[in-house]
């Protein structure tokens, strides 16, 4: 009887021992698999910001406008800066100023509440008032534009 009872012991600890291993062995795979995606993303972020660097700043004044709404009077409200793709590229955009306010003025009062109100509307009209500033210039000044202010009554 202890013969048996011993054997019986053995054979759950060694089932235990097994069972134990196999799930260390799943683990670490697991956590193995978890460490290099993380690396990986973490590498990814750090490419992404060191390659995503702001451009120099134009801060532009705020501008006021009538939008194009004939059954509503709405008037927009609209603050920007302009990032530069280079630093010597402030004096080109300095001397052209009147002609840069006068393309956006010439712009934003086209606009209607329903062509700006969503963000793949206020999206178009950023690319529209890119390609137009940029269209003043021999070569592109502007890679993008950031709205600090945005505001439609």
């Amino acid at each position: 009887m202890s013969n048996k009872i011993m054997i019986l012991i053995i054979a759950v600890m060694l089932v235990l021992t097994v069972g134990l291993a196999a799930g260390f062995f799943m683990m670490w795979g697991k956590l193995t698999d978890m460490n290099t995606v993380a690396n990986a993303a973490t590498s990814t972020e750090a490419e992404q910001s060191q390659g995503a660097q702001l451009g120099p700043l134009f801060s532009l004044d705020t501008f006021i406008v009538n939008l194009a709404d004939p059954e509503r009077s709405r008037y927009l409200r609209v603050t920007m800066d302009l990032e530069l793709l280079a630093p010597t590229d402030s004096g080109k955009l300095n001397d052209r100023l009147p002609q840069v306010r006068d393309r956006i003025l010439m712009i934003l009062p086209s606009k209607s509440f329903e062509e700006i109100a969503s963000v793949e509307g206020k999206t178009a009209l950023r690319d529209e008032i890119i390609e137009k500033l940029n269209s003043l210039f021999p070569r592109a000044v502007i890679s993008n534009i950031f709205f600090t202010e945005f505001v439609v009554q």
